[in-house]
This record gives C-alpha cells, sequence and structure tokens, in this order.
C-alpha cells in the first residue's frame, strides 16, 4: 500500500457574531469559503471541513491551493468626530 505524505496548510479565519444568532466564519485567503455554527466551536468545526473540501476541489481541478503560514492579523483602532 502506498503511503501519501500530508502537507500541514494554514488559514486566517475570521468569525463574525450573527444578528440571528450563532457565527458566521470567513476564509478570505478562499473566496466564497464561509460556513456557520451555533457555537464557536462549531462554526469552526464546520469551517475546517468547508476548507478541507475546498482545498480538494482546487486539488482535483489542478489549480492552486494557497497557503497562508506566515500571515498575521491585528486589529487598528483610530478615533474620529461623531456627527451626533
Amino acid at each position: 500500500m502506498k503511503r501519501v505524505a500530508k502537507k500541514i496548510l494554514s488559514y486566517t479565519v475570521t468569525y463574525k457574531k450573527s444578528d440571528e444568532g450563532g457565527y458566521v466564519v470567513f476564509v478570505p485567503a478562499l473566496p466564497g469559503c464561509h460556513s456557520q455554527g451555533e457555537t464557536i466551536e462549531e462554526a469552526e468545526r464546520n469551517i475546517k471541513e468547508a476548507i478541507e473540501l475546498y482545498v480538494e476541489s482546487l486539488s482535483v481541478e489542478g489549480e492552486h491551493i494557497p497557503n497562508e503560514e506566515s500571515v498575521f492579523q491585528g486589529i487598528i483602532q483610530i478615533a474620529y468626530p461623531s456627527m451626533v
């Protein structure tokens, strides 16, 4: 039996609280790849599965598979005058 080596791929995900409840999660490096869940943990499980299917689809089609192993993300806050 032939053994297949596996490569670890890393992706930044963004969680957003949904107005209807639960969370929506997006993968900026994979356009259209998103999922949701009632809890962060459920959303994380669901987006992991969505990423795996997305990458598998890219592989089958012979497309480039992005990898974000050296991407960092932060939040920048600014102050601006309020128009109240």
